[in-house]
């Protein structure tokens, strides 16, 4: 598979299915030696974004951080996947200027509510509703989904194996030709 380096933006609530997605297309990338890098948001905010909380603010800063950082790894040729709940569309429309429009594919995980909250892998969702996580996606705070995405999932009913092919399609449509080297 011959690639043009780019970031695939993974946007939905908590437990929609993002990092499974990320993790399955990092896979699917090694197997065809495509280089790529997965930033999922709970790591990047151990590392990355340790020192910012969950304000707008703060949420808008740790996009702008993750998109710089998606920039540095398409321009050494890396493709990275950004599996962030990103709840804005404004930040998600920032991320797209800094990574660049043509490099930037914004992948909305579509997954309903209840079926997040039923997921649930973390108890946040029972601890949001409790009241002990102010402000969280989907409960105090809104998420703002994507108007036109590249492409839309709902993990509730959508097997893995297909999303991660239709993500490869939209890929191959979008690659140039790479001329062979002597």
């Amino acid at each position: 598979m011959n690639h043009c380096p780019c970031t695939l933006w993974l946007t939905g609530l908590s437990a929609a299915g993002k990092t499974t997605l990320a993790d399955a297309l990092a896979h699917a990338f090694a197997a065809r030696g495509v280089a790529c890098e997965v930033l999922d948001g709970d790591i990047v905010r151990q590392k990355l974004s340790r020192d910012l909380g969950f304000s707008r603010r703060d949420r808008s800063e740790n996009i702008r951080r993750v998109a710089q950082l998606c920039q540095q790894l398409n321009d050494t040729g890396i493709v990275a996947i950004a599996a962030l709940i990103s709840p804005y569309r404004a930040d998600r429309a920032m991320a797209r200027r800094i990574i660049k429009k043509n490099r930037f594919i914004e992948v909305y995980l579509a997954t309903p509510l209840r079926v997040c909250e039923a997921r649930d892998p973390k108890g946040l969702y029972k601890r949001a509703r409790a009241g002990e996580i102010a402000n969280f996606t989907g409960i105090g705070d809104a998420y703002e989904a994507p108007r036109s995405p590249e492409l839309s999932f709902d993990t509730s009913w959508q097997p893995l194996s297909d999303c991660v092919a239709a993500t490869l399609r939209i890929l191959e449509m979008r690659d140039a030709p790479v001329q062979d080297r002597d």
